[in-house]
């Protein structure tokens, strides 16, 4: 594989984002991705970027503006406001829930302009939980659904594909999307497991593969192939959005799956293939979940790895 020019968008808004010492999703997340990266050797391969702070009017493509304008309001000057039970704002949530929209804006900009073949976004708050007028799951905006949106409205793409690889159901892109055939979402989840959704899914642009607690990286390629892949071929998709959970390493507490950093490799591999056939290899990759620093550290950089051609 050749080496490809990938971008790298991050913005320090989103490290002062924090719902408590005791929250899973933390500041270090995002730290422990640049250690790994340094660590790595790859940093100085990556176009690093800084994120853009997303609008109202970007928002406002998924998510009602009396409902954004309700949010970022929400935020406290001290301490903590929680919206649900474990998402939580602090001062600084509204510029990194901006900050962290604006980078898949911005992914989308370069990549669709040919400036990046393809991005990684490592943002926080995560997105794949918040549907239209719905902050859950640690996410505030829905991200990816940012991204598509701008994607259609800027640059007229007819047909996306959202790829979920978290360990949870990406409920709120599903609510978001279900039943819009400009964008094909396909999906594992560990099942049954928060948000409990997504089993019973009937939309037909919903590719929704539930697997059981203690799955391992042989489900996940049975997924692809059996499921995924002919569902993709159809399609055919002019741009691939991935919600890159890593949660779903057999380090991360959790949750229940058994997959390690070789499984993240042969799923960008296979995401990449399919890109290269119908969309000019065009990927946005957000960071959603994972939670265990030194696995998440470790599968986002063989992800990076992989887009930028260099495993």
């Amino acid at each position: 594989m050749s080496f490809m020019t990938t971008a790298f968008i991050t913005h320090a808004a989103c490290a002062k984002h924090e719902m408590g010492a005791w929250h899973p999703e933390c500041p270090e997340r995002l730290a422990a991705i640049s250690d790994q990266l340094i660590s790595s050797g790859l940093t100085p391969f990556l176009m690093h970027v800084d994120a853009i702070e997303a609008t109202n009017k970007e928002l406002a493509r998924v998510h009602p503006l009396s409902h954004v304008q309700e949010v970022l309001s929400a935020a406290p000057a001290q301490g903590y406001v929680s919206l649900d039970a474990d998402t939580l704002m602090n001062s600084h949530t509204p510029e990194a829930a901006r900050y962290a929209a604006g980078a898949v804006i911005k992914a989308v900009d370069l990549v669709v302009n040919a400036v990046a073949e393809n991005a990684f976004c490592a943002v926080r708050p995560p997105g794949h939980h918040a549907g239209s007028s719905t902050p859950m799951g640690f996410c505030i905006f829905n991200n990816v659904a940012v991204g598509v949106r701008h994607a259609q409205a800027v640059y007229g793409l007819k047909r996306i594909a959202v790829i979920d690889f978290d360990v949870h159901h990406g409920n709120g892109t599903e609510q978001i999307f279900s039943g819009d055939k400009s964008v094909l979402m396909c999906g594992f989840f560990q099942h049954p497991f928060y948000p409990h959704s997504g089993a019973s899914s009937t939309a037909k642009n919903m590719v929704n593969v539930p697997v059981a607690a203690g799955s391992g990286g042989d489900v996940i390629r049975e997924v692809f192939e059996y499921h995924w892949l002919a569902a993709l071929e159809k399609f055919k998709p002019q741009m691939i959005f991935i919600s890159a959970g890593f949660d779903a390493h057999r380090e991360d507490d959790l949750a229940n799956m058994r997959l390690v950093e070789a499984d993240y490799v042969w799923l960008t591999e296979q995401i990449m293939a399919v890109a290269n056939r119908f969309c000019a290899g065009r990927i946005v990759s957000v960071l959603e979940g994972g939670y265990h620093l030194s696995a998440l550290g470790r599968s986002v950089a063989a992800h990076i790895k992989s887009l930028s051609g260099l495993a």
